[in-house]
This record gives C-alpha cells, structure tokens and sequence, in this order.
C-alpha cells in the first residue's frame, strides 16, 4: 500500500513538473524537443498559460510566393496538416485576408476540436521575408455538433528566401485548445504533430515546385 502511495505522488510530481516547473527560467529560452529530417521542434513556456508555444524551424523548397499561395488554398490544408480533417473558407475579405473554419480528427478518448480563424497574408516582396499571421476569431460560424471550439489560437509564419529554390520558415504557434484536455498530456507529444506537418509540407512543395500546374 504504502508503494503505491508513493507510485502515485511519483506520477503526480511527474505532472506537476511537466505543467508548472520552473517557468520563470523557461519563459525566455526554447527547448528543443526534436530535430530530424532538417525539421526542428522548439517549445516554451508562457507566463500564466499551463499550454507551451511551439516553434519549427526548417528549410522547404520553393519560394515565399509560392509557401504563400500554397496557405492561401485552405481547402487543400488536409493534404499536409497534421490531424485535419477538413479545411473550409467563410469569407474572402480581400486577397490577403481569408477567413476559414477548420476541423481536427483527434484520437480517441479525445473530442474532436475545430476552430475559425482569420489569416491575413502580408504582400510578397522580392528578396525580403514575407510574413502570415493567423488567429482564432468569432462570430462567423456557431458551434457544431461533436466538437469542442478552439477559444485563442495564434501561429505566425516568417518566410526567409535563402536562394532563388529554397526558404527558411520560421514558424510559431499557441493555441488553448478548449475543453478538459489535460496540459501535460497536450504538452508530451506537442512536438510530434508539428514535425509530421512540415514534413507532409515539403513533400507538396517539391511536387509543385517540380510541376508548378499542380
């Protein structure tokens, strides 16, 4: 019994740290979580938020133009996002700004979470970075049946051309995902989604790039 107790106050501490440990150190520095296939997973803690900011860094074939076209066709996002289910575009309110709703298949015993955002796309410039920030919003879509709405969601992409066939991206993401999902579970595998997207990003970036008709 008494091993027991102590298994238990083991896991508990486990937990704790992974949720609450010494966030004032972590606040200011990324910790790499992965770094394979030229795709590094970086995450941080936030000051009064129990969910960590993601951070990829990776090279990707192309140019900022075409990643950026590539994240305008929100309709083909579940070709390459990690876990989504289907993408569908609300309102075009001009050529760079789009408003979408998206939907997240997420493994069982999980809820299923879906969310609207509004991207809004900075014009491409030659030979300089370009830029896309993306965030939750309301009030385009009530909620749906079986799905739990993502409340605050924030990624930003910055686009650095290295030469005249290939990018950098620098991209980063905070979400709270709504719900009762447990912080340290969503925080043990956060970087597993995000490498296997970029990874599926690439992949559709070089078959364009090759055949730009695609």
């Amino acid at each position: 019994m008494r091993s027991m107790k102590r298994w238990r106050l083991g896991l508990l501490l486990v937990c704790w740290a992974l949720t609450c440990g010494p966030v004032a150190q972590a606040q200011e520095r990324w910790e790499l979580r992965k770094d394979t296939d030229g795709i590094a997973v970086y995450t941080k803690d936030l000051a009064n938020d129990a969910y960590k900011q993601i951070k990829v860094v990776c090279e990707l074939p192309g140019t900022p133009q075409l990643l950026v076209n590539l994240l305008k066709d929100v309709e083909r996002h579940q070709d390459w996002v990690y876990l989504n289910r289907k993408t569908r575009l609300l309102k075009k309110l001009s050529d760079n700004r789009l408003v979408y709703y998206t939907e997240a298949d997420l493994p069982w015993p999980l809820t299923d979470r879906d969310m609207v955002v509004e991207a809004v796309f900075f014009p491409v410039q030659a030979h300089k970075p370009a830029r896309v920030e993306v965030k939750s919003v309301t009030g385009y879509l009530p909620r749906q049946t079986g799905f739990v709405r993502i409340p605050t969601s924030l990624a930003v992409w910055e686009i650095t051309p290295v030469t005249d066939r290939k990018v950098k991206v620098e991209y980063t993401f905070s979400v709270n995902p709504g719900g009762t999902v447990p912080a340290w579970l969503v925080n043990l595998t956060v970087a597993t989604g995000p490498h296997k997207t970029f990874q599926n990003l690439r992949q559709i970036l070089a078959s364009r790039f090759t055949n730009p008709r695609r």
